[in-house]
């Protein structure tokens, strides 16, 4: 790989694991969320580590395509922005300011 990871993907990998096959998904996770080297998941998988680089790269091209398409990590963390806000100024906002942070909901959704 090229010596850094993108955590993102592991992100990516928690919304759209299920639009992976099985052995993307497995080597992803072993790869981002086990913090295995491709020679150790090359290991586990009886593949090659040309195998398991590949696999991971198809499969994180999936997922990059998918949030491209559907936007659903990006949504969540917006989604957790405001609640966080809202749980922080919950004892004195005001009511057009829980009116703001409601529209931006609806907007997002």
């Amino acid at each position: 790989m090229n010596g850094e990871k993108n955590l993102e993907v592991a992100v990516l990998l928690d919304f759209y694991s299920e639009l992976l096959t099985e052995k993307q998904r497995d080597v992803i996770d072993l790869y981002y969320n086990e913090d295995l080297s491709l020679a150790e998941i090359a290991e586990h998988e009886n593949i090659t580590r040309q195998g398991v680089r590949d696999s991971i790269k198809r499969g994180e091209q999936v997922l990059f395509e998918m949030e491209a398409a559907l936007h659903l990590a990006e949504k969540s963390r917006r989604l957790e922005s405001i609640a966080q806000k809202l749980e922080e100024n919950a004892g004195n906002a005001a009511p057009e300011d829980i009116r703001a942070a409601a529209a931006e909901i609806r907007n997002i959704l």
